[in-house]
């Protein structure tokens, strides 16, 4: 039998304590216009170039935060992208490793990465 699911995965949740403060905080670190029509209740959908990012307050908890990344972001300069994430003051959780990747913490604790691709 033909599997009918797609080998795509369309978008991650991210669990955020407070909808609109990590809507400005993610559209900060992305470079992003907020957009309140991707604001739908307990919501915000951020616009990505490929597999989508959707924070969700109804699924916050501290027990339900990422304590290891489900995903990464990825960047063509590493090195910027780190300088810029320590600029924001953002809570960096290693160096660079390997040239390639770091991780770091969102307001809400969720571990999330950013990769050189």
């Amino acid at each position: 039998m033909i599997s009918p699911i797609l080998n795509k995965v369309g978008a991650t949740f991210i669990p955020v304590s407070n909808l609109k403060k990590a809507r400005d905080w993610y559209s900060i670190i992305l470079g992003l216009e907020v957009r309140e029509e991707y604001l739908i209740d307990h919501l915000y959908i951020v616009p990505m170039d490929g597999t989508g990012v959707v924070l969700d307050s109804q699924i916050y908890s501290k027990e339900n935060v990422y304590r290891v990344p489900a995903f990464h972001f990825n960047t063509n300069d590493i090195k910027t992208s780190y300088q810029f994430m320590k600029d924001q003051g953002v809570e960096l959780l290693t160096e660079i490793e390997n040239g390639h990747w770091f991780n770091f913490k969102d307001p809400d604790g969720n571990v999330l990465m950013i990769c050189k691709c």
